[in-house]
């Protein structure tokens, strides 16, 4: 592989690795603004994964509910679909599934 081609490679592997902490992010902070605990659903579609240290890493860039914009559930599952995190996808699901509903709304 000449040194054009590895450049290349690497500066993908590194994109990529920056768009996938994007990820974790947004699912991060998604969990923050609705009182979630990320390590906790993390840990429901990853079990084996206890102490993920990128999920910590982005827990600490996280601001609280009040300061954050507002992350919809269709962005956090879409961005979950863009890396095939279906697993993690699966437990978000679940907790939008268990929410209860709003007041004043008939369920």
């Amino acid at each position: 592989m000449d040194d054009y081609s590895k450049s290349m490679e690497e500066r993908i592997i590194e994109s990529y690795k920056r768009d996938e902490e994007m990820m974790i992010l947004v699912f991060a902070q998604w969990c923050v603004n609705n009182s979630l605990d990320p390590h906790v659903l993390y840990l429901q579609a990853y079990p084996q994964q206890e102490g993920n240290v990128a999920l910590s890493n982005a827990l600490a860039l996280t601001v609280p509910k009040e300061e954050a914009g507002d992350i919809s559930d269709d962005t956090v599952l879409g961005v979950l679909s863009l890396y095939s995190n279906d697993d993690l996808a699966y437990a978000v699901t679940q907790a939008i599934a268990g929410r209860k509903p709003p007041l004043g709304t008939k369920d």
